[in-house]
């Protein structure tokens, strides 16, 4: 089959699923649930080839970390989806109703976008995160991803899309796989299907996506994350707290791979964080005054401020105050996720204003940007977008809206020239006094 003829049935199936109501998701949801449950084995079986195929073909550490997965991890996509079943109905709310002019209404609806196509690299547990998402949020899915991971995710993928056809109105090929680059190729230029592209990858393969379709792009490109230990913090919280950012997944684009330190709480800091780091085997870069506050740490060179490592290295800075460090974080960051610990709530409101990223936080790791952590059930990706979504995005960057103008025959030129009826443009509470032709 074609990516053409793959993303006509994509088309087809979103205008079913955008009649679905809630239960019947909710329904589909669970069977996907079940069948990962069912058919753990395969699932493991397929990715212990996935992993033999990774590490002869050298794949990078990180890579092979977010690839494997384990029966706890199994366990846990079906932990997701069923979370994802639990959360509101994102379809058919009334965001605002106004009535216009007696008895011309005007309401303004969410709706599905219609069909995604799903890009990532190397984690099969995406596959059923976007689907679950999708599916409750009434669109058609249209995933990819990596090569390491095909058997993994071709299992997968089969599993949800049978599981769900088992429900009565939902389509099979709401979920769908392409597998080759040149099938990539291909779905980029299907702008007459496919209404949303999430890229998740590195800042290489994003920026490939963005630059080579017509088709809106949802994603960010890198995640340069910083952590600011302001003069005024709690040496024990920030010692903590930067340790879980970096830490708790090197590989995750909401890691931490910049931190900046004040300089008036630099002598007291540092050599703890020095000490944390090198037990964990992090290799740290520094400024030239934080290198020579501590001797040890090799200088950074003027690239290493821009770079995501995803991966045991970070790269240390030392400040004069709270606005170098926002200036900082504003040209070097990409706008993902930043921190301050501080317990002055001055500075840390300030610097929640002032920094231009989709999240920024006071005293809890930039781990925390999730859209599972977040409650949204799960995430399809992270924005950087300036948007209708930005942050991780969950069933609420999955909706757009309508308008629904209801009337009892009137016309625009009724609203013109002289003796025209005058608007009243008033506004109703919304799901009160709805039409009987709504």
């Amino acid at each position: 089959m074609t990516v053409t003829e793959i993303s006509a049935q994509a088309k087809a199936a979103s205008l079913k699923l955008a009649r679905l109501n809630t239960e019947d998701k909710n329904s589909a949801l669970e069977k996907m649930a079940e069948a990962l449950e069912s058919n753990e084995a395969s699932i493991l079986s397929a990715n212990k080839k996935d992993l033999e195929y990774a590490r002869q073909a050298n794949i990078a550490g990180p890579l092979l970390a977010r690839l494997a997965l384990d029966p706890a991890k199994v366990q846990s996509m079906a932990k997701g989806i069923r979370s994802v079943s639990r959360l509101e109905e994102p379809v058919g709310r009334e965001k605002s109703v106004t009535e216009l002019d007696e008895g011309l209404i005007l309401r303004h609806v969410t709706c599905p976008i219609g069909v995604i196509g799903a890009i990532f690299e190397s984690r099969p547990d995406a596959v059923p995160q976007i689907s679950s998402l999708c599916l409750k949020s009434g669109n058609a899915v249209i995933l990819k991803g990596g090569t390491e991971a095909q058997n993994t995710n071709k299992v997968i993928v089969s599993l949800l899309s049978e599981a769900i056809g088992q429900v009565e109105g939902v389509p099979e090929t709401a979920i769908q796989m392409i597998e080759t680059r040149a099938e990539v190729a291909e779905m980029l230029d299907q702008d007459k299907y496919i209404n949303l592209v999430v890229p998740r990858g590195s800042n290489a393969f994003v920026r490939y996506i963005q630059e080579n379709t017509r088709i809106p792009v949802l994603g960010h490109s890198e995640g340069i994350c910083h952590g600011y230990i302001d003069q005024g913090a709690d040496i024990d919280m920030a010692v903590r707290v930067v340790l879980d950012s970096k830490l708790q997944y090197p590989a995750a684009c909401n890691a931490m791979e910049n931190l900046l330190i004040h300089q008036d709480i630099a002598e007291k800091v540092v050599p703890l964080l020095v000490e944390k780091f090198a037990e964990q085997k992090v290799e740290l870069v520094g400024c030239e005054k934080m290198c020579q506050l501590a001797p040890e740490m090799p200088k950074a060179d003027d690239s290493e401020w821009d770079t995501e490592y995803n991966d045991l290295k970070l790269a240390v800075k030392m400040v004069a105050d709270i606005g170098e460090a926002i200036e900082f974080i504003n040209l070097h960051g990409s706008g993902h996720t930043d921190t301050i610990i501080t317990e002055d709530a001055e500075r840390a409101e300030m610097f929640l204003n002032e920094v231009d990223s989709a999240s920024v936080m006071w005293n809890a790791s930039t781990r925390f940007a999730d859209g599972f952590r977040y409650g949204l059930g799960a995430e399809i990706g992270i924005s950087t977008n300036k948007t209708h979504a930005r942050g991780p995005v969950g069933l609420e960057g999955l909706v757009i809206y309508k308008y629904k103008l209801t009337g009892k025959g009137q016309t625009a030129g009724d609203y013109a020239g002289d003796g025209a009826r005058e608007f009243t443009h008033k506004l109703i509470t919304p799901g009160k006094d709805r039409p009987t032709s709504c």
